[in-house]
């Protein structure tokens, strides 16, 4: 009786998963700032990509740094909200997808990476906390993992979130999410 409650209850939570009204936000009133990012005025009409500090490949967690990056590289962001240090499923889609060298070679040449976590353990500057609140209910996600692709100015192109197969099959589902919009 108690493993079929359990196996019950594991399988509710996999239909279910992880919502955004289980993200508690931090409310650490540390106001430290983002990245630092030139001024539209600093930059030229199209951002170069010799005049951004991005490392390509890397997680970044500032989105009007990310739009700026994508602006200058010309690629799509890939915004992961997420609950890092409690939602099983972010777990998933980390070891399984986002370590994987498969992943980070395409996201290297590919990608602007973006992190929007919403953590209950860890603290986040309030300023990030904010942006991030912000960010989530102008995308109206209300699950996690979601895996947003933006284009440069912003706007969704597509959402996704784990996809089970690794990290090979993850890229070709990006690849054919990418491709859609440029039909």
């Amino acid at each position: 009786m108690r493993t079929t409650l359990v196996l019950i209850a594991l399988l509710a939570f996999s239909v279910v998963g992880c919502t955004a009204q289980d993200a508690k936000p931090a409310d650490d009133t540390d106001s430290q700032p983002l990245l630092k990012v030139k001024s539209d005025e600093e930059l030229s009409e199209k951002p170069q990509a010799e005049d951004i500090d991005y490392e390509l490949g890397t997680w970044i967690t500032d989105y009007n740094a990310a739009l700026q990056y994508a602006k200058a590289l010309d690629r799509p962001i890939m915004a992961n909200f997420t609950g890092s240090d409690w939602c099983p499923w972010c777990f998933k889609i980390r070891d399984e997808i986002l370590v994987k060298e498969a992943f980070k070679a395409y996201a290297r040449d590919n990608l602007v990476l973006l992190t929007l976590d919403f953590p209950r353990q860890k603290k986040l500057p309030q300023a990030e906390v904010d942006q991030n609140n912000r960010l989530l209910q102008q995308f109206d996600v209300s699950g996690f993992p979601t895996i947003m692709l933006i284009d440069s100015n912003g706007k969704e192109i597509a959402r996704t979130g784990y996809q089970p197969g690794g990290a090979e099959p993850y890229v070709k589902h990006l690849k054919s999410l990418l491709a859609k919009k440029s039909e």
